[in-house]
């Protein structure tokens, strides 16, 4: 993806490779996939292993201001670009 104002950035931008990722998706039966259609999903990708288990981590964790019954709507899938990752 393109920078659209790139004289804004204090250095060049380097468009690394990004092999791993977080896929996110709905819970089966989710009343939100009504809006959003069931087969929804949103993929991050990150440059290296570690940087996405820490993002896993912190998006996997429950909030701060949730309420004692509420349980995750969401499922967090590991995944991996592997043309990227190991040219295969």
């Amino acid at each position: 993806m393109g920078i659209s104002q790139p004289q804004n950035l204090k250095a060049p931008y380097v468009e690394r490779p990004r092999p791993y990722g977080v896929r996110v998706s709905l819970m089966p039966g989710d009343p939100f996939s009504k809006l959003v259609g069931p087969e929804w999903h949103r993929l991050h990708w990150y440059a290296t292993a570690a940087e996405r288990d820490a993002a896993l981590t912190e998006m996997s964790r429950r909030h701060l201001y949730s309420r004692s019954g509420d349980k995750p709507a969401l499922v967090f899938q590991k995944v991996e670009n592997l043309v990227e990752s190991r040219g295969i």
